[in-house]
């Protein structure tokens, strides 16, 4: 059986938190928890006078892709709902060569699970 896998790009994450809303939702996670969250890397000023301040969606313990979900041939609750598209699921194999096309990415992989 092939490991599955979400691949995030964080370089475009807006910091909506539609992830963690989605999350909190379907599984019905308590407040403090999160199957999901969002972490702020910043912000902080480059030597060019701009500033960076990135969003990194950043699966929890919790998260099991979405087990039940993906099993009836559903996307995660998480990617489903991403307004800025920036999260991916599908095998690792599939997912690391998107990871090697762009930088700034990261690809999570849970411990396995049983459907």
């Amino acid at each position: 059986m092939a490991a599955y896998g979400l691949l995030i790009d964080y370089e475009f994450c807006t910091g909506c938190q539609s992830c963690e809303v989605a999350c909190k939702e379907e599984h019905k996670i308590p407040v403090g928890q999160w199957g999901i969250r969002v972490l702020d890397d910043g912000p902080w000023e480059c030597e060019d006078g701009k500033f960076n301040w990135n969003k990194i969606p950043t699966p929890s313990r919790l998260c099991d892709l979405c087990a039940e979900r993906t099993a009836k041939g559903k996307q995660p609750t998480c990617v489903h709902h991403c307004l800025a598209g920036v999260m991916q699921y599908g095998t690792v194999a599939d997912l690391a060569k998107e990871l090697e096309e762009r930088p700034n990415q990261v690809l999570f992989v849970p411990k396995p699970y049983k459907y």
